[in-house]
């Protein structure tokens, strides 16, 4: 029989926790295909939280089924999740953990749907407030209600994923599989509240599992006080911006522009070089002047290839053996994008022709349509660029 083990993280739940045991308990025995446990991770609580835990225990009707993992001291809500994370899955043997709130705002009657889509082949259930059938309550406050639903509407654009709806969502099933790929990346920083929620979610979903979302009403509590304050927010908020900004700086496309903008200059600093050293001389229509240009093209060419190997295309790099006749297809490829340019400047002049769209007076320079020819030339031999490297030069390896 396969097993899940609900965490339920607490710190002062002393009047919540006997009775979402309770009745977390009384759902279970609904279920006949899983064993189902509680784990619960309490931070020491100074209310004794912890004590009410242990009375439950001696009690025969949990037959071993309620565990209790004690922190020395209040380590937060993400890292309470991962410690118990760590005890289910490893010492407990569980296939599936459930995140659970201590105050029942979690409505327990879902968990057998949540395991009916993991036995269809779903890796994390997600319980959403923001699908039809979820819900927030009716008397929270204009400002929660706001800052709720912003809050998500923040995350899925900041991360541009709109495909979860709920993304500080903190009831859960997660799959071992999920955990032991996700929670290796986990430990290295320091996660708490919505932080946790959304960088867990964030990177599973990069990672390509399987998620589906579920919808449920969220009950708000009645006795104690939440425990998300503005700093969880405000670490939240910080997080997702520096996970975009890696992303940007991580993805294929930002490389492969910047290597061209390296590639730009190292061919005006090579020009330079060679026309300081290079003599004079004209022959056969070849002047120093074209042969320095020339040779300053292929420095850039041999630049922007090794640059793209080593860094933009670092999942396909190709082998020293690979390198000569790839190197000749690059050549190939980027005399390519220069006819592309060659093609729309000559289009552009004998169709629409050449004239002054306006001028900029501080630097006394007329900005006219034969400059715009050559800026779309560009941009349409980045495109070409880009197709080609990824489609013939560094193709993507087989699986």
């Amino acid at each position: 029989m396969k097993k899940a083990v609900v965490i339920i993280p607490t710190y002062n739940e002393k009047d919540n926790i006997k009775q979402t045991i309770t009745e977390v308990f009384d759902v279970f025995a609904q279920i006949k295909t899983w064993r189902m446990e509680i784990l619960v991770v309490d931070d020491t609580s100074p209310d004794k939280t912890y004590e009410v835990v242990k009375k439950l225990q001696q009690q025969q009707k949990y037959d071993s089924r309620l565990h209790l993992l004690l922190n020395k001291q209040k380590v937060g809500l993400g890292v309470a999740y991962l410690k118990g994370m760590a005890e289910a899955f490893g010492k407990f043997k569980a296939d599936v953990i459930f995140e659970f709130d201590a105050d029942l705002s979690h409505d327990q009657t879902k968990i057998p749907s949540f395991l009916q889509r993991i036995d269809q082949g779903e890796e994390m259930v997600l319980g959403s407030r923001y699908v039809p059938g979820g819900g927030i309550p009716n008397n929270w406050g204009l400002h929660r209600k706001i800052l709720s639903r912003v809050g998500n509407l923040v995350a899925m654009t900041i991360l541009t994923d709109f495909y979860i709806r709920d993304w500080t969502s903190g009831y859960r099933a997660i799959t071992k599989k999920v955990y032991d790929a996700v929670s290796p990346e986990m430990n290295s920083e320091k996660f708490a509240g919505y932080t946790f929620q959304i960088g867990f979610l964030h990177k599973a979903r990069r990672k390509g599992f399987k998620i589906i979302e579920i919808p449920y009403k969220f009950k708000d509590r009645t006795h104690g006080k939440s425990k998300i304050g503005p700093e969880y927010i405000k670490n939240a908020l910080l997080y997702m911006l520096k996970m975009k900004i890696q992303e940007i700086f991580n993805h294929r496309i930002f490389k492969f522009l910047m290597v061209g903008g390296t590639g730009t200059l190292i061919q005006l600093a090579a020009l330079v070089l060679f026309r300081a050293i290079m003599p004079n001389f004209d022959w056969l229509f070849i002047t120093g002047f074209i042969l320095a240009t020339f040779l300053s093209i292929e420095v850039a060419i041999l630049s922007n290839f090794t640059l793209n190997n080593i860094w933009t295309f670092a999942d396909r790099k190709l082998t020293l053996a690979q390198a000569p006749l790839k190197f000749l297809q690059f050549n190939l490829t980027s005399a390519g994008s220069i006819l592309i340019q060659l093609l729309v400047a000559t289009i552009g002049e004998r169709v629409f022709g050449i004239f002054d769209l306006f001028i900029i007076p501080i630097i006394k320079m007329n900005f006219d349509t034969g400059t715009l020819y050559v800026m779309i030339g560009i941009l349409l031999g980045l495109f070409w660029n880009f197709f080609a490297y990824n489609t013939f030069i560094w193709k993507k390896k087989k699986s």
